[in-house]
């Protein structure tokens, strides 16, 4: 790839098939185990990427690495390959299955830089923002999100589609349905913001 030597592509190429097999990125530990360099010269390879722009990373945060440039490979197709995992509840929240169910292609035009990962919409709390149950959503992986936005969060072991609000000691997660009322969590984990929804018409 264009501007990076032969092992921070081999690092870059790691981060990226890590993230589309188990969908959170690796540590900078796990990359030195990877590639049997001292954690150091990881977090060095993982620096000049991160100055090179093609991912972002906080330190600071465990597996809070965030690609931001697609490989060589995606950049050739007009589309790209999201990994479809299982449902997320646009009502009460069910649980996560994490088996991956296949692949969907998304226009590149929709998603840009980034990875990204879809999830089928089970349930109308979401329906008065155009999201409908059977829909299948197209969600940027990323950790943090504006107030208004709407992400995908865990709560527990299961995963919801909402609006998210930032409070003083707590995260209200919103739907955009009067039936339903706010989730208010402590310990909600934001996995990413929705780019786009998918809809399938017989």
């Amino acid at each position: 790839m264009k501007g990076l030597t032969h092992r921070q592509k081999e690092v870059f190429d790691y981060i990226n098939e890590y993230i589309k097999t188990r969908k959170y990125p690796p540590t900078v530990r796990e990359v030195a185990n990877h590639f049997d360099i001292s954690v150091k010269g990881s977090h060095d390879h993982i620096k000049a990427l991160e100055k090179k722009n093609y991912i972002r990373c906080n330190f600071n945060r465990s597996r809070a690495i965030e690609v931001l440039k697609m490989n060589d490979n995606a950049k050739k197709s007009p589309t790209a390959k999201v990994p479809l995992l299982g449902n997320v509840a646009a009502g009460k929240p069910l649980f996560a299955e994490e088996n991956l169910e296949g692949t969907v292609e998304v226009p590149n035009a929709f998603v840009g830089n980034g990875t990204f990962f879809a999830l089928n919409i089970k349930g109308d709390s979401m329906k008065d923002a155009g999201i409908l149950d059977g829909d299948i959503a197209i969600i940027r992986h990323q950790n943090t999100a504006e107030n208004g936005e709407i992400i995908v969060a865990m709560l527990d072991d299961s995963v919801t589609l909402k609006r998210v609000y930032q409070e003083r000691y707590r995260v209200k997660l919103q739907s955009e349905n009067p039936a339903y009322p706010p989730i208010y969590a402590n310990n909600a984990n934001i996995l990413g913001k929705l780019a786009c929804i998918i809809r399938k018409y017989d």
